[in-house]
């Protein structure tokens, strides 16, 4: 999908991501509904997450079959694609009569190195955010009044803030647009870090909610700039390559974040 919407108009991509952080909210919201519903009966807990896997795995099984058999038949995906596969034609026929006219269709790895910084931004940004969420916040978050509601409600806040953060840059002045500003936005991100150790140890469960809403918003900020402005200047076959090149390092950046959660246990007892 960010590939084809790439080629189609960059602008689309935040209209998409957006939709994901949607499915974030409404996850969380069933989430919470079933944990309402069966957290008192008997066997609540597995009763609440087969329903809350059944209802997931329609919703995934409905969205496989619209971009299979729906999405296609659209007018403007059907004249976008056209598009492209003329721009792919036209560039085969450069390469035949030996043009090296700047008609030519960039390589991957010439793409690749062009945007190699919007490429390890975009793996960064979801290093620290899947380090965190939800791995950290299930297993660290300590004793609170909340009790067993407290992750539950850190992971609807961060999906919240996240849909906040999906929408902010269609604010002009607040869309980060410059290579260096993108990168050090990345990278302040960091610093999160040793503020989430400390306010596990030392602050309250206020504080925490507010971090994880920053995580969130910065998260799908961040993400809608970095998604929506690279493939910009591009031909359209080099934008879907461009817009899979990003998607390819972001889920480099879930695993990699995924993996490297349990670093938040060391010097915690009886983590292993």
């Amino acid at each position: 999908m960010i590939g084809d919407l790439s080629l189609m108009c960059p602008e689309l991509i935040q209209s998409f991501v957006a939709g994901l952080a949607i499915d974030g909210a409404l996850t969380s919201a069933i989430r919470l509904i079933t944990k309402a519903a069966f957290e008192k009966s008997h066997d609540g807990l597995r009763k609440g997450a087969i329903i809350f896997l059944a209802i997931a795995t329609f919703i995934e099984l409905l969205c496989v079959i619209l971009y299979a058999y729906v999405f296609p038949k659209l007018p403007i995906v059907k004249y976008y694609r056209s598009k492209a596969a003329y721009e792919g034609s036209k560039t085969i026929l450069l390469l035949l009569i030996d043009d090296d006219s700047k008609n030519q269709r960039l390589s991957n790895k010439e793409l690749l190195r062009q945007n190699i910084d919007y490429a390890v931004n975009l793996f960064l940004l979801y290093v620290l955010t899947l380090s965190i969420v939800p791995g950290f916040l299930y297993e660290n978050t300590g004793q609170h009044g909340l009790g067993t509601w407290y992750a539950l409600i850190l992971v609807a806040m961060y999906n919240c803030w996240g849909l906040v953060g999906m929408y902010t840059p269609l604010v002009k002045w607040l869309k980060i647009e410059k290579r260096k500003g993108l990168t050090d936005a990345v990278l302040l991100r960091f610093f999160l870090i040793p503020v989430f150790y400390y306010t596990v140890k030392y602050g309250d469960q206020g504080w925490m909610i507010m971090l994880i809403s920053i995580l969130g918003l910065t998260n799908g900020h961040l993400s809608v700039c970095i998604l929506t402005i690279a493939p910009k200047g591009y031909k359209g076959p080099e934008q879907n390559a461009i817009g899979n090149l990003l998607v390819t390092f972001l889920l480099g950046g879930v695993f990699a974040g995924v993996a490297l959660d349990w670093l938040w246990l060391i010097g915690k007892k009886n983590a292993f």
